[in-house]
């Protein structure tokens, strides 16, 4: 590991039961940010719980890398108006 904040991604696929190629081609989308030291992949602590929603979107749902994508740019744009709407109430 890089640091305390980190974990390998392997070591990460093994705990969740997933592929590493899933990880990092979500990172190649741009859906999650894996940091790249020693020649390794690693994850932050902090992308885990978008790593598991994907996780749970794919393998659960069975939705493909393309709806994935789709999902979470309506997810952040929902977010987003929901912040400006709150912004404006107040």
């Amino acid at each position: 590991m890089t640091n305390e904040n980190s974990i390998l991604i392997e070591e990460c696929c093994k705990h969740y039961r997933i592929e590493t190629s899933f990880v990092r081609t979500l990172s190649e989308q741009g859906l999650i940010e894996l940091n790249y030291t020693n020649e390794s992949y690693f994850i932050h602590n902090d992308q885990l719980s978008l790593l598991e929603k994907y996780m749970h979107l794919h393998y659960d749902l069975d939705i493909n890398m393309e709806g994935i994508e789709a999902i979470s740019h309506l997810l952040e744009k929902i977010e987003r108006l929901q912040l400006e709407l709150r912004t404006l109430k107040s």
